[in-house]
């Protein structure tokens, strides 16, 4: 017993360490975004003084320069909608390739895992020059490019957790008079709940995040991400506003920030219930 508690607590004193490493960076972005700017290279680890504090004009820089409302609703809408395509479609999917077990369900499996493997680096100027020839560089053309590069991840788990399904729950439904379609919106994808809120955050955090596939297909001169204008923060001869950046990072990390406390809880239960389920 005593054996265990001193290994349990090695382990915390692990993890506390592991904690603090990982919450350093987004401590040390939100205390200098009070900074001046001459003070947050010359002293980016002090805590703000009088001299150094600066309120929220960096905020109010960031925000002005950046047109940040603009940017963070086309990133907004960008994100809601990729994420609610990708989590319909590839449920969907993978449902239909558990079900349907053939050779074309089979290759489509495959295909999607596939995806996951090959680098975007290999394909992104192909992928660029058809988004143009298309017309798909705005915001709804991006939704339709992101939906294919998700469905790679979010088809093999949402695959994993179907196959734990029992097949007697819909047979039931089918014999209550159940359409496929009805029996997946209304027996299937309640189950299948945990695994989408897990699905979303990690898509979520992903193309919120994204800088070069926006970059790469965005007609930037018409729209542009949270990404993409904090990297035209930037000014000529590498002069950066590090002030305006760093209060700017802070205001586009809380929304995830707040989006994942929400949905913590969700994903525990997601454990929890995939752990049980046989």
């Amino acid at each position: 017993m005593t054996k265990k508690l001193k290994h349990s607590g090695a382990w915390t004193v692990l993890f506390s360490i592991l904690s603090v490493a990982y919450i350093f960076p987004i401590a040390l972005v939100l205390i200098n975004s009070f900074k001046k700017k001459a003070y947050i290279s010359r002293k980016p680890f002090a805590i703000p003084t009088d001299k150094m504090y600066v309120q929220f004009q960096n905020y109010i820089n960031g925000i002005e320069k950046t047109k940040f409302f603009e940017v963070f609703g086309w990133t907004l809408f960008i994100t809601v909608f990729s994420v609610a395509a990708i989590l319909l479609c590839t449920s969907m999917c993978a449902w239909y390739i558990n079900r349907v077990i053939n050779a074309a369900t089979r290759t489509i499996y495959y295909m999607c895992l596939f995806s996951m493997v090959v680098p975007f680096q290999m394909v992104m100027f192909t992928l660029s020059k058809i988004a143009n020839m298309l017309k798909l560089n705005t915001p709804w053309g991006l939704i339709i490019i992101y939906l294919g590069y998700g469905a790679g991840l979010a088809v093999f788990m949402f695959s994993g957790f179907v196959k734990s399904i029992p097949l007697e729950i819909e047979e039931a439904a089918m014999i209550d008079g159940c359409t496929p379609i009805q029996t997946f919106f209304s027996v299937v994808l309640p189950i299948m709940k945990p695994t989408c809120v897990t699905v979303a955050i990690l898509e979520t955090m992903w193309i919120w995040n994204d800088y070069l596939l926006p970059y790469l297909v965005l007609d930037i001169k018409k729209y542009k991400t949270i990404s993409i204008a904090i990297q035209y923060l930037r000014g000529g001869y590498g002069a950066i506003d590090m002030g305006a950046m760093m209060g700017v990072l802070v205001l586009s990390i809380i929304p995830i920030v707040i989006f994942y406390l929400c949905c913590q809880k969700y994903i525990i239960e997601g454990v929890v219930a995939g752990a049980v389920k046989g």
